[in-house]
């Protein structure tokens, strides 16, 4: 472990002085392989994670609960403690020194009927991923979350910016990007096989491919390649292990710039511009979550009685079935189902009477039906 950070610079620079060609293709994927092994090894040992990170770097402890879990990352003292006991109410120390959060305060809010929880994370550092100011534990606590807010300090927002996603990166987490789609299926003879089913323009072809699974000692695979991915993007499906989360840049303190700094700041993707102490633009920060966490409310409707809009089964999809809405309220129950009645936008007429396939909407209510004699 002593001599991984040593190797893993050393790689760095090898990449960094090697000029990106047709020709140097297969010796940076060889590079990016190696690179991508030695960054696994130093977060879970080179026997895997029952060996490797000692028990106090493995993230906090905290029970989740709700329907969705936000981790807020940071560096010390942009305002995090003050934006979740402004959003939740839930008492976290605020002081005008660094560090002052030492472990994960957790806190629950209620919005268009979902539990969001919302985890309070100490802050990091440059080299969290290394272990730096208990940095493995912060973004370890970050990858378990639906969805993570980067909370940056408005005056310097591209600095902080730049740092955390390398160290999100570092520790396998992939910001607000979709898994690649590739396929690979290890077999136990016949060698290495390679299928293109698109043109590959960003460095990837059979030879890279091949070292790539030599790195990892894999002698018999089946490599599909179903779009145009990019070398690192290779080696993370190799890895399997990476965690694709989505990322809101939440852009505290505004209340200390000009008009005309907000508006530099507006043009940049993915943010919101808020101030915890004054609760300013907090109503679109919900919103930007709810949207972005595919969070949809469907309402029970026992029979004979009125829906219950207190307490809407909360479902993170983008379509989701009846047999999602079944699962979420208890695995076993689709066994006895025998179909449903859906009043709202995604019924035809209302009610209508619907199978398991059925695509659910935001607000539809459902009743659900058993078979004749099910329990």
């Amino acid at each position: 472990m002593a001599d991984i950070p040593g190797k893993i610079a050393e790689i760095e620079a090898e990449m960094a002085r090697t000029q990106k060609n047709k020709a140097t293709n297969y010796h940076l994927g060889c590079l990016k392989a190696k690179l991508a092994k030695l960054r696994t090894e130093l977060i879970d040992g080179p026997g895997g994670k029952s060996s490797g990170t000692k028990n106090s770097e493995r993230g906090f402890d905290v029970t989740k609960s709700g329907d969705t879990r936000i981790g807020l990352v940071g560096f010390p003292s942009v305002g995090k403690s003050t934006l979740l006991t402004t959003l939740t109410g839930t008492r976290s120390e605020a002081a005008a020194y660094e560090f002052t959060t030492l472990t994960c305060i957790p806190g629950t809010m209620k919005y268009k009927g979902a539990r969001i929880q919302i985890l309070d994370l100490p802050g990091i550092i440059e080299g969290a991923a290394d272990g730096k100011g208990r940095g493995r534990q912060v973004i370890s606590t970050a990858r378990t979350c639906n969805m993570i807010l980067i909370v940056l300090d408005a005056a310097k927002p591209l600095t902080h910016k730049k740092i955390i996603e390398q160290e999100l990166f570092s520790f396998g987490i992939r910001v607000n990007q979709k898994p690649p789609n590739v396929k690979i299926v290890k077999k136990d003879n016949g060698g290495i096989g390679y299928q293109e089913l698109c043109v590959q323009t960003k460095g990837m072809n059979v030879d890279v491919a091949r070292v790539i699974f030599k790195e990892y000692k894999i002698s018999c695979a089946e490599a599909i390649l179903r779009e145009d991915v990019t070398v690192d993007q290779f080696i993370d499906v190799v890895e399997g292990s990476r965690a694709y989360i989505p990322v809101l840049y939440v852009f505290n303190k505004i209340d200390s710039l000009m008009i005309e700094e907000l508006d530099i700041l507006d043009k940049m993707p993915n943010h919101v511009p808020i101030s915890s102490q004054h609760g300013w633009n907090l109503e679109e920060l919900m919103e930007e979550i709810w949207n972005r966490c595919d969070m949809l409310r469907i309402y029970t409707k026992p029979k004979g009685q009125i829906p219950d809009y207190d307490d809407p089964v909360i479902l993170h999809s983008h379509r989701p079935t009846i047999e999602e809405f079944c699962n979420r309220l208890h695995r076993d129950l689709i066994k006895s189902f025998s179909h449903a009645l859906v009043w709202g936008r995604s019924a035809k007429h209302q009610p209508q009477r619907c199978g398991r396939d059925h695509v659910l909407m935001d607000e539809d209510i459902v009743q659900l039906c058993k078979k004749a004699g099910g329990k």
